[in-house]
């Protein structure tokens, strides 16, 4: 046994240090607590263990009892001088029994200068060193825990192993402001927070900004994941594949929907499906439907329902209710071997004042802009980040590509991109300050939006990355080469209301109003567009789509199934939220499932075999998808027909073969309606939205017609047509097995180039 005796003064503190410590002020506890060498050649031990009754020291390998530390000045504190550095662990006396423990302050902070470099640089990869992270330092499995707070004066780590008391773990400070402590036998599932002194001496507990797991609301503390998934994945061929042909002449049909409102567990109202079922019900759903894509609303951790998960507080961790994040690997890999890509909506456009969460962090505004008129966005009640900071740009595009590469998924859909690029978003006159050139783009947005397609598109091949982008903004899916900000799609807003005001005028009106229908054929290609019918487009008093239609009961479903027509034969991908695929009466609500029992009327089923049968359409027909992108892919032949608010185009695919679409927007049946093609023959009705099985009227339209000689609206030949009321129909050449006998198409038209 050492006598732990010897030179008591070697081992004090000064006393205001001891106190500092005490009262949980001082910054840098490695400084003072663990081994440190004397002058003399000894070696001093100090620990601070509030609440103990004594601790032993113990000879590491055999775990012999080598001396007690003795009470170094403050409640807490305890000292033992050594005649030589020895490899050791703490044995604790608490009231209620012994521990053996593992000293933190003898494992020096592993973070290396080049990684800190790095992340102050903005380099993403750099950034996942932070977080808690599952490792082996000095011997012994344990987490290392590293956060960005360089305006606080002391940064700990508190949890359940160390009674929630702030004083016991401080962090160390690295130049920069990254802290960093590894906490010996800590293992995944471990709660934690960071507590925080700031400048001005309040103390904060925050969650972890970079943290993979969280509780579930009302719980607010982040928790140590795992390293890897406990999911053994065996969808190498499909991730392979998603690179090999461009998204833009794909057909993409996606399907959105939030998890917790899709299907409630039967006989369970009000209780949401977790992934195991949404895996045995989801998924065949929309491989039945024919939808390309699932596209699920935020996901990261929220603490407000409410927001839809558009308020998230925990951008790299899966929410909770539904499940774990295995449950939602296997999910994501059912839809790869369903031939269903997932993609998912991430916000980082702002997030919420929660107390626990991102907010002035460390004291002061840290991940958001300082001024209001930058940071706070007064109509979401939600805060900007700062997209100059190097630090928070890393941190976002970490947790993009942390998304993509954790759980295969196919793409992401950025939410709000129109609140980033404009500096006067939402904001009243004199409420807004102004770029370095005067003018209203957020140029840090614009620089933060193009190093995020780089790096995805680098570091996750095939993967979409999709915004939600509002406005005029030019070259949202041009290559940063040409001046774009390099995303695969960009939502047209534009076309969505347009269509559907005109499709909630009545018939009579619709005349005097034909250019809502051809005005987004005008920009149809200036972007690569998704023609987006989302859930914001079904809520806050909008309606529903058939409540948005014009008209009695029947013509409200006949207008809502040539609405969808319209949607699923114009240039543009397609994306529709969940229940609009059968007319779903009420407006969603994320607290109640889809009223399921409407598809026994039907009115209702008859529109989701609609949809149904327009995807397959769409996907088994090039022409009405290779040239979503391309103005060569599209022809007008009647756009201006205001007597009858007919409208008529042809789809080209890349081998000439055409499509021909025409609608009738008023409830009028029409005889022999003359349409110009390019194909002398035989046409074949490939879609009539009238037929009794969809819940139309089953008006009388020949399975063929015939072409005749005499041409119109430019081309050499024309067909005498029967169209049904408010419906579209969809032809193409019974036979066009004579490559030779096609038609020249427009010219210029081929693939857009990968950029």
């Amino acid at each position: 046994m050492i006598d732990s005796r010897t030179d008591p003064q070697a081992a004090a503190l000064p006393p205001e240090r001891a106190q500092a410590i005490a009262r949980g002020e001082e910054p840098d506890l490695f400084a003072w607590l663990g081994p440190h060498p004397l002058p003399t050649g000894q070696a001093v031990v100090r620990a601070f263990v509030p609440g103990a009754k004594g601790v032993t020291l113990l000879e590491r390998a055999s775990c012999t009892p080598l001396g007690a530390l003795q009470a170094a000045g403050e409640e807490g504190l305890f000292a033992i001088v050594l005649p030589a550095p020895v490899d050791y662990l703490l044995r604790i006396h608490w009231p209620g029994g012994d521990q053996d423990s593992e000293d933190p302050y003898r494992l020096l902070p592993m973070l290396d200068a080049g990684v800190l470099a790095r992340f102050h640089q903005g380099d993403p990869q750099a950034a996942l060193a932070l977080g808690a992270r599952l490792l082996r330092h000095g011997g012994v499995e344990g987490v290392r825990f590293a956060v960005w707070a360089p305006h606080a004066r002391r940064v700990s780590v508190v949890g359940d192993f160390n009674s929630w008391d702030g004083r016991r773990h401080v962090l160390h400070r690295h130049p920069g402001g990254v802290w960093e402590i590894f906490v010996p036998q800590l293992a995944a599932g471990a709660l934690y927070k960071f507590e925080l002194l700031t400048a001005d001496g309040r103390r904060l507990l925050k969650a972890d900004p970079f943290a993979r797991r969280a509780e579930l609301p009302p719980g607010t503390a982040s928790i140590v994941a795992a390293s890897e998934l406990a999911h053994q994945w065996h969808d190498a061929a499909w991730c392979a594949q998603r690179s090999a042909q461009p998204p833009w002449a794909a057909p993409i049909s996606i399907y959105e929907a939030h998890a917790g409102a899709w299907r409630h567990l039967p006989g369970e109202p009000g209780t949401a499906m977790h992934w195991q079922a949404l895996t045995e019900t989801l998924v065949p759903y929309v491989h039945e439907m024919g939808f390309t894509h699932i596209e699920l609303m935020p996901l990261a951790e929220y603490p407000f329902g409410g927001s839809w998960g558009y308020q998230p507080v925990a951008l790299f961790a899966l929410t909770q209710r539904y499940g774990s994040e295995e449950a939602f690997a296997a999910f994501v890999e059912a839809c790869h071997a369903a031939g269903i890509g997932v993609l998912l909506d991430w916000v980082p456009g702002h997030f919420p004042g929660d107390a626990h969460g991102l907010h002035e962090f460390d004291g002061q505004p840290l991940f958001e802009y300082a001024h209001p008129f930058e940071g706070r966005h007064a109509e979401w009640d939600t805060w900007v980040y700062d997209y100059r900071r190097p630090e928070v740009r890393a941190f976002l595009i970490a947790s993009a590509l942390h998304w993509l590469r954790r759980f295969h998924l196919d793409g992401l859909r950025v939410d709000a991109v129109a609140s980033m690029l404009y500096r006067d978003y939402g904001r009243a006159a004199g409420q807004w300050l102004p770029n370095h050139r005067g003018g209203v783009e957020n140029l840090e947005a614009v620089s933060f939006l193009r190093r995020l397609n780089t790096a995805v598109h680098a570091q996750c091949p095939g993967a979409l990355v999709i915004a939600e982008e509002s406005t005029a903004w030019p070259g949202v899916t041009h290559g940063l080469a040409e001046g774009g900000l390099g995303f695969d799609f960009k939502w047209n807003m534009g076309w969505m209301h347009d269509t559907l005001r005109y499709m909630g005028r009545d018939s009579v009106h619709r005349s005097y109003h034909g250019t809502d229908i051809t005005f987004g054929l005008s920009y149809a290609f200036s972007e690569r567009f998704v023609l987006s019918v989302s859930h914001d487009e079904v809520v806050h008093g909008k309606g529903s789509l058939p409540q948005r239609m014009a008209g009695d009961p029947w013509q409200r479903f006949a207008n809502l199934r040539l609405f969808l027509a319209l949607m699923w034969t114009h240039p543009g991908k397609k994306l529709l939220f969940m229940g609009c695929e059968w007319g779903q009466w009420r407006e969603w609500h994320h607290d109640r499932e889809l009223d399921w029992a409407l598809l026994e009327a039907p009115e209702h089923a008859g529109v989701q075999a609609l949809v149904a049968r327009l995807n397959r359409l769409y996907r088994s027909h090039p022409a009405l998808h290779q040239g979503d992108a391309e103005a060569a892919g599209f022809q007008w032949l009647v756009a201006d027909d205001r007597r009858n608010s007919v409208f008529a185009w042809l789809r080209w695919s890349h081998d000439h073969a055409p499509v021909l679409v025409v609608h009738n927007t008023t409830p009028a049946p029409m005889e022999n309606y003359h349409v110009g093609v390019p194909l002398p023959g035989a046409w074949a009705v490939l879609l009539n939205t009238d037929q009794v099985e969809f819940g139309g009227s089953g008006y009388t339209v020949p399975a063929t017609v015939m072409a005749e000689g005499r041409g119109c609206h430019g081309q050499p030949c024309s067909l005498s047509l029967r169209l049904p009321p408010l419906a579209t129909l969809v032809l193409a050449p019974v036979t066009a097995a004579d490559r030779g006998s096609l038609p020249a198409q427009p010219s210029g038209f081929a693939p857009r180039r990968s950029t």
